[in-house]
């Protein structure tokens, strides 16, 4: 499967850039998710390396084939892209069976390619599949009910499924009785010797032409394979819905309607005509978006499943956190536009870039607390929290943080004259949505409205982060509160407590443990992975931990 390249991909629609200069690399085989909230541009992303949308500039590759260029004038079209796309909505035809829904695809397709003996191909299958004589006996007999009466179409799913064949191959097999035969193994050479007279006669056929049948019966000449513009048989479209119905498990509903089938049963068949011809990349925009709870987190893990069978490349649209955490391989967090963080889901969550990444991904949601102090020698910060609350945060790592606030400065300064050298090129168009702080949320016990007042921030004022599972209940911490919410599920219970009558903090307690509302609470932040973000502009500077 191909490596996708996006290279200072920009979209816009007049002033509005729904993607600003993306740069991604996806890496063959890779399950991306393309995460972030309504109107991020993640879908906008998505379309435009699938050639849905076209970009106002840049470049994309899929593999080694540039499918855009905006300076050499090259947009290949959607269907030339050898790409899969899965829709939020299954957009299954009503009026065709579920086998018909998947080969759909498959019957318009008229192009290029391997020329085929598909009559020769077929019979080696049913050899193949004969020189197993007592195992298609065994399926066979399985399929017989009490009154003795056999269920063909039982027996022939069995036999597609077991020997890989097509529906016109199993009903060849079914029609030899070989369950009825003295013999039928000595029956079954019988057939086996018919098949391989079809078989030897095409090589020979084959031959006189100047050409070579393979083993995988495609035609050679003088050591190349031979291509023909031609339809898909019959055969080939049997044995392609075939395989993706084992992949996704739904041999047995390929007569039935989509009105017949669950939610569930109507998104593998949407999966499995996506999977059919075969794309180099999978892409699904929120495909599990329509189905309930249970059944999204039953289909997560059809997913993940999927993708390590078929060796694709996924590349996969949500705004739920979770869906991005626990299937991906790498999340691409974009906001406004904007990438904002393209790790693996445990480093997005662990250390993400700025308060946006953090405050994003987590549930329950993380813990901001305000904080003003300054370093200390030993390295360490002297913080102010909760107005009047004294703790020292203490690096995991060496900080100079009058050095970070200067690399930080560079780095702006970079950006704004990176700004200045667009502005002045011919066609620039000036962004309205421009990039604001993140305007991060603190829990209180009174919540009022944000009115957005601007506030005079110094090098001196921070946001620590703090995960709801690095926060402790223990009777001798020294952060005094109290109880103003418990909520239990069985394996943990997520708590609020209420610092100074004030501030809310959420802890997630792991275990049976009750906790009654109004009760002390005495507070302690556990562990090195203590966030601390500039509240300038919401970069993360380092990980820590806290002392009280």
């Amino acid at each position: 499967m191909p490596k996708i390249v996006l290279e200072h991909v920009t979209k816009h629609y007049d002033k509005f850039y729904a993607v600003d200069d993306l740069n991604l690399v996806i890496e063959d085989n890779a399950f991306v998710t393309l995460l972030g909230p309504s109107g991020c541009g993640k879908t906008t992303t998505l379309r435009m390396i699938a050639g849905l949308e076209t970009p106002t500039s840049g470049k994309i590759t899929i593999g080694d084939r540039v499918v855009y260029d905006s300076k050499e004038g090259i947009n290949i079209p959607a269907n030339k892209r050898k790409v899969g796309f899965l829709f939020q909505n299954y957009a299954l035809w009503p009026n065709m069976t579920v086998y018909q829904n998947i080969s759909f695809g498959l019957t318009n397709v008229n192009e290029e390619m391997l020329k085929i003996n598909t009559d020769a191909r077929a019979s080696q299958q049913v050899i193949n599949a004969l020189n197993k004589s007592n195992e298609i006996v065994k399926i066979i007999n399985e399929c017989y009910d009490r009154k003795g009466k056999l269920d063909e179409n039982k027996a022939m799913i069995k036999l597609i499924d077991n020997h890989e064949i097509s529906q016109y191959s199993a009903k060849k097999i079914l029609g030899y009785n070989l369950q009825k035969a003295s013999d039928p193994t000595s029956e079954a050479n019988k057939h086996i010797n018919e098949l391989q007279a079809i078989v030897n006669k095409a090589k020979e056929e084959a031959n006189a032409k100047g050409l070579v049948l393979n083993e995988d019966f495609t035609y050679s000449k003088n050591g190349e394979q031979v291509l023909e513009k031609r339809k898909l048989t019959k055969e080939e479209i049997d044995l392609a819905v075939r395989r993706v119905s084992r992949i996704v498990k739904i041999g047995m509903f390929m007569d039935r309607y989509p009105a017949e089938l669950s939610g569930g049963q109507q998104q593998r068949v949407a999966i499995a005509r996506t999977l059919a011809p075969e794309p180099t990349v999978l892409f699904m925009d929120e495909p599990l978006s329509n189905l309930d709870a249970k059944l999204r987190l039953e289909m997560r893990s059809e997913l993940q499943r999927l993708h390590l069978e078929t060796g694709s490349t996924f590349v996969y649209v949500t705004h739920d956190q979770m869906e991005a955490m626990t299937l991906a391989t790498r999340i691409c967090l974009i906001d406004n536009g904007l990438l904002q963080q393209y790790n693996a889901p445990l480093d997005v969550y662990n250390m993400p870039n700025n308060l946006f990444v953090a405050d994003f991904v987590g549930n329950p949601a993380i813990n901001f607390i305000d904080a003003k102090g300054k370093q200390e020698a030993d390295g360490s910060l002297s913080l102010t929290i909760f107005d009047d609350k004294q703790v020292k945060f203490v690096p995991n790592e060496g900080l100079d943080i009058n050095k970070w606030f200067e690399d930080d400065e560079k780095t702006l300064e970079l950006a704004k004259e990176e700004l200045a050298k667009k502005a002045a090129q011919k066609g620039y168009v000036e962004k309205s949505n421009k990039e604001t702080n993140f305007r991060y949320h603190i829990a209180k016990v009174d919540e009022f409205e944000d009115y957005g007042d601007e506030v005079e921030l110094t090098n001196e004022d921070f946001v620590i982060g703090i995960r709801p599972e690095f926060i402790d209940i223990r009777p001798d911490a020294k952060l005094k509160g109290e109880i103003y919410s418990s909520m239990p599920t069985g394996m943990e219970t997520t708590v609020r407590v209420a610092i100074n009558n004030k501030y809310l903090l959420t802890g997630v307690m792991f275990g049976g443990v009750v906790y009654k509302i109004g009760d002390k609470a005495d507070i302690e932040f556990k562990g090195n992975n203590v966030m601390l973000f500039s509240r300038k502009n919401g970069r993360l500077i380092t990980l820590g931990h806290i002392e009280q």
